[in-house]
């Protein structure tokens, strides 16, 4: 596919803004940038390359998009109705208090909703993802260890079926990162947590269910023994969509959490477009957090900084307009559809899963919660087909693949998240897909080596992508 800047040819363009209607005044040479190279193209042209690109993108509403991990869920069009209300969109962050309270009324009503739905007091959308979220709740655990003098506390406990961008958190913040391995039932190993934690215990960053897709038995015995050691507990929302509604961090045991209103929450995820990830909190944590939080005053309400906040983590009140989507989905959905929205994601997962472990062997036996975890490791050694294999031959079928090589402590994985929001039939239809592609594996391994063979792009070269990514164009 051509490059914009390689269509069309000097001279042709079409007309986008009206004539200018008001004097020209040029700027001081020293605040002048330079004069930016445009493309030279039709409306025509315009159009027929926005189009192609289009048709080269896989989103939800494209097709099946299994993300392990990601809760790659539909999006539904009312989120962006909501979102695009000129009272919403035809504001300024710095404007007068007294000229937005209904937009701090949505701050402030999707804050108790939240913290409702994760059993936290007070709630912070200042980060703009969930990594962020991460970040900003490690620095409320930073920030209450230090007002206690309490500095001897330099280790973060994550467990290694964790979410890759815990340990990096943790160490962004100047944390010791200390690994403890899972059980053989995929779970937090109680004995290899007792020994780890002491008086240089921070923290323990953790999500349940966890990264195999398991809902941890031991949880509160888990935060108990942190707890007991001085340490405090984070919870890392990006497995909520599976107990939301149902089971709450807070009466888990955790202190704080973040969430993932791309994920949980259906809004946009991906495609560099705004996120947002709230961090909520217990009480006794409230005054670290960040920015500025919506409270009661003169019969409205005003912005006003916590007493012993860590500062801002982002502009303003963070990415707004996202939040006006996921409080829309709240409403929508009300007490009794988040719940549903868990338990049939839950459903999803367990059905795909039981469709398909007669040939593709699961990593931990029972039942599983919103998502899945296969080990492609003996198809591989036995006929060399490898999970890489299996996921690019998905995608000649219109499919995503799942997320691959993920967690790390399973071997040729596979993890599958179908979430809440597909059919049966659509499901039906994927588990045919993956038994035909695991009889074409048995057959003829060589197809699925040269999948995909449909695509505009075959097997790149990751690795030389990854390590000499070329990521702007140059007539030169």
């Amino acid at each position: 596919m051509k490059l914009i800047f390689e269509r069309g040819k000097k001279g042709q363009g079409c007309t986008l803004l009206p004539p200018c209607d008001v004097p020209e005044v040029e700027l001081p040479v020293p605040m002048r940038g330079k004069k930016p190279k445009l493309p030279h193209v039709s409306e025509n042209e315009l159009s027929r390359h926005y189009t192609e690109l289009a048709k080269q993108v896989h989103g939800v509403n494209d097709g099946f998009y299994p993300l392990g991990s990601c809760t790659m869920k539909y999006n539904p069009k009312v989120n962006e109705r909501a979102a695009a209300l000129s009272g919403f969109t035809g504001i300024h962050p710095l404007q007068p208090e007294h000229t937005v309270q209904g937009c701090l009324e949505v701050l402030r009503e999707a804050s108790q909703m939240l913290c409702e739905i994760t059993g936290m007091d007070r709630m912070t959308m200042q980060p703009a993802a969930g990594a962020h979220g991460e970040f900003t709740g490690l620095l409320l655990i930073k920030a209450y260890h230090d007002s206690r003098n309490d500095t001897a506390r330099t280790k973060i406990i994550v467990p290694d079926s964790a979410h890759g961008t815990n340990p990096a958190s943790a160490a962004m913040l100047g944390y010791d990162v200390v690994s403890i391995p899972s059980g053989p039932d995929g779970c937090v190993d109680i004995g290899k947590l007792k020994e780890a934690v002491g008086s240089d215990t921070a923290g323990l960053m953790l999500t349940n269910p966890n990264t195999v897709g398991l809902f941890d038995k031991n949880i509160l015995e888990i935060t108990s023994i942190v707890h007991e050691a001085g340490g405090l507990t984070y919870y890392d929302g990006a497995n909520l969509n599976a107990v939301m509604g149902l089971v709450r961090p807070g009466d888990m045991g955790f202190d704080v959490v973040h969430l993932n209103l791309h994920k949980t929450f259906s809004t946009p995820h991906g495609g560099g477009g705004p996120g947002s990830g709230p961090v909520g909190c217990k009480a006794f944590l409230a005054e670290f957090l960040p920015g500025l939080l919506p409270v009661p005053a003169d019969g409205g309400l005003c912005m006003e900084a916590p007493e012993h906040s860590v500062g801002s983590v982002k502009a303003f009140y963070g990415n707004f307009l996202v939040v006006v989507r996921a409080m829309t989905y709240i409403l929508m959905l009300g007490r009794e559809g988040i719940p549903a929205a868990a338990k049939n994601a839950v459903l999803n997962a367990n059905y795909m899963m039981q469709k398909l472990k007669d040939i593709y062997p699961m990593a931990y036996d029972g039942t599983c919660m919103h998502e899945f975890v296969m080990s492609l490791e003996k198809m591989k050694h036995e006929i060399g087909v490898s999970a890489m294999d299996v996921a690019k031959s998905l995608l000649d079928y219109g499919i995503h693949p799942p997320t691959m090589y993920f967690p790390l402590i399973v071997h040729e994985a596979l993890m599958v998240e179908p979430t809440e929001t597909e059919s049966r039939e659509t499901l039906d239809e994927v588990i045919a897909v993956f038994r035909e592609i695991y009889e074409t594996a048995g057959k003829d391994p060589r197809i699925l080596h040269e999948a995909p063979v449909k695509t505009y792009i075959r097997r790149p070269d990751e690795v030389r992508a990854a390590r000499k990514a070329v990521l702007r164009w140059s007539e030169d």
